[in-house]
C-alpha cells in the first residue's frame, strides 16, 4: 500500500524542520531516507507516524488521509520504530513483542494476537529469544526484538527510524534479508539510514534531504554522482558501480584534504 507525502512542512520553535517535502514511497517496496545529521529526517517520520503534529501538508496511505483517522485505524496502516526508545521493565522478550498487538487489544491478549506475536519472531528469527528477558540483552538483540514489535503490528507502511544502530554486521545482514522478507509480503518500508551504501545496495528507492528539503541528482546524474554527493554530505567521495548498484568511497588529495 503506497505511501504519498505531499508539501509536508513542519516548524520548531519558529525556526523550520522540514520545507514542503514531498514524495510517494516505492509500494511494497524499500525507501531510505538519506541526508546529513540535522537534516529533518527523524522530523519527517515523526510527522508520518504522528508523533509530531501535522502542520502544513498531507500524508495518505493508500488514498486515506492519515491525520483524519482514528489512532487504531493508524496503527493498522502504520508501525514506527524510533531511533530511541526507552528501556521496558524486565517484560520477556514474547511479552514486549506482543505489546505490538496494543491497537487490536480491547481486554486481554488473544490467541491470533498471541500468533501473528509468534509469526512476528519467526520472521525476524529472534524465537530462541521468546522467554529471555528484554533487559538482559544486547543492545542489537533490543534492536530485534523492537523491529519485531512493529512487525507484530501488522501494519501496511513500517517506518524504521536508523534500524541498524547497535547492529554488528551479520545482524546489519540479517536486518537487510528481514526487509527483503516484509517487502515480498507487499508491506512499503521507509527507513532513515546514516550509511549511503547500505542504501544504494539494497534500496528500491532513495531520497535525500538537504535542509529540511527534498533534495534530487541533476538530470542524467545517478544518485552516487561525485558532486551530488559533496552536495549533500560535504565530502569528496569515488563510486565503484556494479549492476546498477553502487559503493561509495570517501578520499582525500595528497595534501590531506577532500577533493572531488
Amino acid at each position: 500500500m503506497a505511501l504519498t507525502v505531499t508539501n509536508l512542512s513542519f516548524t520548531y520553535d519558529s525556526s523550520p524542520v522540514l520545507k514542503n517535502v514531498s514524495f510517494s514511497a516505492t509500494d511494497g517496496g524499500l525507501t531510505v531516507i538519506l541526508g546529513r545529521n540535522g537534516c529533518g529526517k527523524s522530523t519527517l517520520l515523526k510527522v508520518i507516524a504522528g508523533i509530531n503534529p501535522m502542520q502544513e501538508g498531507s500524508v495518505q496511505v493508500g488514498g486515506l488521509e492519515i491525520e483524519a483517522l482514528s489512532g487504531s485505524t493508524r496503527a493498522g496502516l502504520i508501525g514506527y520504530l524510533p531511533q530511541f526508545h526507552q528501556t521496558v521493565f524486565p517484560f520477556t522478550v514474547e511479552d514486549v513483542v506482543l505489546t505490538g498487538r496494543a491497537a487490536y487489544v480491547f481486554s486481554t491478549p488473544s490467541a491470533h494476537d498471541r500468533e501473528m506475536s509468534s509469526l512476528a519472531m519467526y520472521t525476524t528469527g529472534i524465537e530462541a529469544l521468546a522467554k529471555r528477558s528484554y533487559t538482559d540483552l544486547s543492545g542489537g538483540e533490543r534492536q530485534l526484538v523492537m523491529i519485531t514489535r512493529v512487525l507484530a503490528q501488522a501494519p501496511k507502511v513500517i517506518l524504521l527510524d536508523e534500524p541498524a544502530a547497535h547492529l554488528d554486521l551479520a545482524n546489519q545482514q540479517r536486518l537487510l534479508e528481514i526487509l527483503r522478507q516484509i517487502t515480498a509480503g507487499g508491506v512499503t518500508v521507509v527507513a532513515v539510514l546514516h550509511d549511503p551504501n547500505m542504501a544504494f545496495l539494497n534500496a528500491d528507492q532513495v531520497i535525500f534531504l538537504k535542509q529540511g528539503q527534498v533534495a534530487a541528482p541533476p538530470a542524467g546524474c545517478q544518485p552516487w554522482d561525485a558532486r551530488f554527493i559533496r552536495d549533500i554530505y560535504g565530502v569528496a567521495t569515488t563510486a565503484l558501480t556494479f549492476r546498477n548498484k553502487a559503493f561509495i568511497v570517501p578520499f582525500r588529495d595528497e595534501g590531506g584534504n577532500h577533493a572531488v
